[in-house]
């Protein structure tokens, strides 16, 4: 992960589970955070989780991997970013537990919420946890529960490169099994999902993730360009050194509002021509909280212009959630356009203040703020060719 720049914050609640994992744990602390009262308060399927809500399991997990002779034997580093992680794996239950018709309790997608949510708690909370350990947290909470399903899938190898990619697969394994063991099953649970399997499929995930060279790094693709399109196009062989025949290069900025955007563009690229959604906004006298179609089509239409005389160019927009950049990426890729994503962010306190000395026009309101961040996504190498990460501390 590329860093232009990172130094050391303040100290905070979440911060001393990465500072001093072996520490006792601060549970009445941690019980008056609305987070943690929401997981307190959220049940779970007695099928599987029989000894109860959110809470009550995540209290297990974080035990049962203190307990773990693989997790202390790690050094302090990673047992607090594994600790971290356990703490808030199922921090999205709240948010996507439903009652079915059936009687049974799902969470369907709890995995990706809780990334998002568990991103937003270590920024807003101005936890002394740098972006790179922050990020490794939010890619343990994403994919902790892809060990216990990973070696039936269809296409295990693709999933096993997507997820070491943002997450080491040999911790997700030492997660994966502290959740397995962090929990009470019904004796009228299918044993086919019982520990012992758990167990079992966590073993091969772990094995074959290491056999396919990418148990706790990257998988080293033969290039940039090699896996850009390995993650673009089903069936492709990932050892594959696809000829790079790319024309231009589009630069697309991504970052919260008030992150500092348009300061980077100034200051490292200043010649390149850019087009800018809020510049666009201001001309079309559209604001942020209109209808943005008009805005939309006519940087598309600027785009294509770039694209087709193989010109490089700036797209510059919040581009927080992977869904939002794709639609861009795919533009770019049509034209056989390189895809460098820069991503900028800047403290929440000081972001904040950003967005409130824009000019009024260009003011993000805070329900616009508030659906940005369930959304937020940081830009990783699946996505672009180079990804680079302009963050402040």
């Amino acid at each position: 992960m590329r860093q232009e720049k990172a130094s050391r914050g303040g100290g905070s609640l979440l911060a001393g589970f990465w500072t001093a994992p072996d520490a006792a744990v601060p549970w009445g602390e941690i019980a008056a955070r609305p987070w943690w009262r929401a997981m307190a308060e959220c049940p779970q399927d007695p099928l599987y989780h029989a000894e109860g809500d959110v809470a009550t399991h995540t209290r297990m997990v974080v035990d049962e991997l203190r307990a773990l002779p693989a997790w202390r034997a790690l050094p302090a580093e990673e047992r607090g970013t594994l600790l971290l992680a356990a703490l808030l794996h199922d921090a999205g239950k709240p948010d996507t537990t439903r009652h079915e018709e059936n009687g049974r309790i799902t969470s369907n997608g709890h995995s990706a919420r809780g990334a998002v949510l568990a991103r937003r708690l270590l920024w807003e909370e101005g936890a002394a946890v740098p972006f790179a350990v922050r990020e490794a947290v939010c890619g343990l909470v994403r994919w902790h529960q892809r060990p216990f399903y990973l070696i039936e899938s269809d296409d295990p190898r693709r999933m096993a490169y997507r997820m070491a990619e943002t997450a080491r697969c040999d911790h997700l394994a030492l997660l994966a099994e502290a959740d397995a063991r962090g929990r009470t099953m019904s004796p009228a649970a299918d044993p086919a999902r019982g520990l012992e399997r758990a167990l079992l499929n966590i073993a091969l995930f772990d094995t074959f993730c290491r056999e396919q060279n990418c148990g706790s790094t990257p998988y080293p693709f033969p290039s940039n360009h090699s896996r850009f399109l390995y993650f673009r196009t089903p069936g492709r062989a990932p050892e594959y050194a696809a000829h790079d025949d790319t024309e231009g290069e589009m630069l697309l900025m991504a970052g919260l509002p008030g992150a500092g955007k348009d300061t980077y563009l100034r200051r490292h690229h200043p010649g390149l021509p850019v087009i800018s959604l809020d510049a666009l906004r201001a001309e079309m006298k559209i604001a942020p909280r209109d209808n943005q179609e008009a805005v939309a089509s006519r940087a598309r239409e600027m785009a294509r212009g770039y694209l087709r005389r193989g010109e490089p160019f700036a797209w510059n927009a919040t581009n927080v959630s992977r869904e939002l950049r794709g639609m861009t990426i795919d533009l770019a890729a049509e034209y056989r356009a390189r895809v460098r994503i820069v991503y900028v962010e800047a403290p929440a306190g000081a972001l904040r203040a950003q967005n409130r000395q824009r000019a009024d026009t260009a003011v993000v309101p805070d329900a616009a703020m508030e659906r940005m961040l369930r959304r937020w996504e940081v830009p990783d190498r699946t996505e672009a060719h180079t990804v680079t990460y302009a963050v402040t501390e």
